[in-house]
């Protein structure tokens, strides 16, 4: 397999010349770097070309490096049933400019885009319904970007006086925050409210 995919790095180096800004074979995986410009043409590259026939997009998903001018890496999946080739592919973009979406060349990537727009808040270019997939309606914010607060701005739960769902301020209880236990399997002695029938059979089932 490595004879094979050092075969298939030195063909796309020669494929694509000035396209290619790296070349990786580690671990029995190929990823080369493209610029986001250049991604729809490699792509048909990749997919067409006779000695590559990657027709699978397996994945794309995000990653996020907020220290970095271009804070974001897009990478994408591919799998060659023909041939048994997988290929990674990544590119950098940051939250303004947006990336050429991949719907003409593989409608499968609708949702993934959705997702990494969800996620990360990355933009894609002619994808012809970009909204969030994963998170609810109104969400403020992009939950995995690291400088995204890891409980999150508001929570939403159901208000059985006003008999609807209703956003509020996150609060967390502060025995949450008190890990003091002897083993991490340890329960606190306190209640939390709204679990109160959870104690009381706590507490019936140690005195039986």
């Amino acid at each position: 397999m490595d004879e094979a995919l050092n075969k298939l790095s030195a063909y796309l180096a020669d494929r694509l010349g000035g396209k290619l800004r790296s070349v990786t074979l580690a671990l029995g995986e190929l990823t080369i770097e493209i610029s986001r410009d250049d991604l729809i043409e490699v792509m048909t590259i990749l997919r067409d070309d006779s000695l590559c026939r990657f027709g699978c997009l397996i994945d794309i998903c995000g990653a996020d490096y907020p220290d970095r001018e271009e804070r974001f890496d897009v990478v994408y999946h591919l799998l060659s049933p023909w041939l048994n080739h997988r290929i990674r592919l990544r590119l950098r973009t940051d939250e303004a400019h947006p990336v050429p979406s991949l719907i003409g060349l593989f409608p499968g990537a609708d949702w993934f885009e959705r997702e990494a727009f969800d996620l990360y808040g990355i933009l894609f270019a002619g994808h012809p319904d970009l909204r969030r997939i994963l998170t609810d309606y109104g969400f403020q914010g992009h939950p995995l970007r690291k400088d995204f607060p890891l409980t999150g701005f508001v929570e939403l739960r159901y208000d059985d006086e006003l008999k609807r769902v209703v956003y509020e301020p996150v609060k967390l209880m502060q025995e949450y925050r008190s890990f003091d236990f002897l083993s991490p399997w340890e329960a606190m002695d306190t209640a939390i409210p709204g679990d109160e029938k959870a104690v009381e059979a706590r507490d019936r089932s140690d005195k039986s």
